[in-house]
């Protein structure tokens, strides 16, 4: 029995030892990663160890605000700039320029990117001419030359303005006015999508829907633009009015297709000498000029 007591001591003291003589790998093992090679970019095994266990720092976590990122980014593209809109329409900006040094020209404008026809019975339309760079009166040709202006329009003989006013599709609309090369106010005129604002408008019919002439006014006397109208739409005359006197050139239309049949001239100015007006141009009805005064002279001999 004193012999197996002290077996069995030996025993526990053996595996008392053995336990306490190994090794605790969680305490000091290095800890060794696969890295991709610089050069081949493939994984291969390393030696050096990335950081002992027990003394590494925590890798911090670092959150990602993918709503500040996306706010950073949006930052960095470049901004759509706002489309220009005048009285409901989109518009964009033109601009023409003749001349040189302190006698240029430039006209700044605004214009419709697609072609809108204007009013027919507005007494002046306008359009901008893509062949010939300018702003022209009157109806164009060729509807691929021409662009609409529409919104704010200003004209400048070296840096001083000289006309300043808005156009609304094609006409002239709301103040207008002129200057000399002094800044001093020559004129201003009220305009209404193309009649002025003090016109008395005819018509045909009660409704009110077909016009027959357009008679300017300006403090108390015709002055301006005149225009008169077939039943059918097509112009029938216009010119202009100054004090309540005709100036000017003014036209009589065939009664189709608004094609020039007759122009006359007038005195220049309200307060011009005395004047007898005449026959300045005529056109046939292909609108070919047939009679200029004191130049040309096709006409049939009945004519003559």
């Amino acid at each position: 029995m004193v012999f197996t007591r002290k077996f069995l001591l030996i025993c526990v003291g053996l595996l008392w030892l053995f336990s306490c003589s190994k090794r605790n790998y969680n305490v000091d093992a290095e800890t060794a990663i696969d890295l991709p090679d610089e050069k081949t970019g493939l994984f291969k095994k390393r030696s050096e160890p990335v950081a002992l266990a027990d003394t590494a720092k925590p890798q911090l976590n670092v959150a990602i605000d993918t709503t500040a990122l996306a706010n950073a980014k949006h930052k960095n593209k470049k901004r759509k700039k706002k489309k220009k809109e005048f009285l409901g329409y989109q518009v964009k900006k033109g601009f023409t320029k003749t001349g040189s040094g302190k006698n240029a020209t430039i006209e700044i404008f605004y214009y419709l990117p697609k072609y809108v026809e204007p009013s027919q019975y507005a007494p002046a339309k306008y359009y901008y001419s893509i062949r010939r760079k300018r702003i022209l009166r009157g109806t164009p040709t060729k509807l691929s030359d021409a662009r609409i202006p529409h919104g704010p329009y200003k004209k400048l003989v070296g840096k001083q303005v000289v006309t300043e006013g808005y156009h609304y599709l094609g006409t002239r609309h709301l103040r207008w006015e002129t200057y000399n090369r002094n800044n001093i106010l020559l004129t201003k005129t009220h305009y209404e999508k193309g009649f002025q604002r003090d016109a008395i408008i005819n018509y045909y019919d009660a409704a009110k829907t077909k016009i027959k002439e357009v008679i300017p006014y300006s403090e108390g006397k015709i002055h301006g633009e005149y225009v008169s109208f077939l039943e059918n739409g097509l112009k029938a005359w216009e010119g202009q009015y100054e004090a309540g006197k005709k100036v000017g050139v003014w036209i009589e239309y065939w009664p189709f297709r608004n094609r020039k049949h007759f122009e006359y001239q007038y005195p220049e100015a309200a307060d011009a000498e005395p004047f007898e007006p005449y026959l300045l141009r005529e056109y046939d009805r292909h609108s070919t000029l047939i009679y200029e005064h004191g130049k040309l002279d096709k006409r049939p001999a009945a004519k003559q």
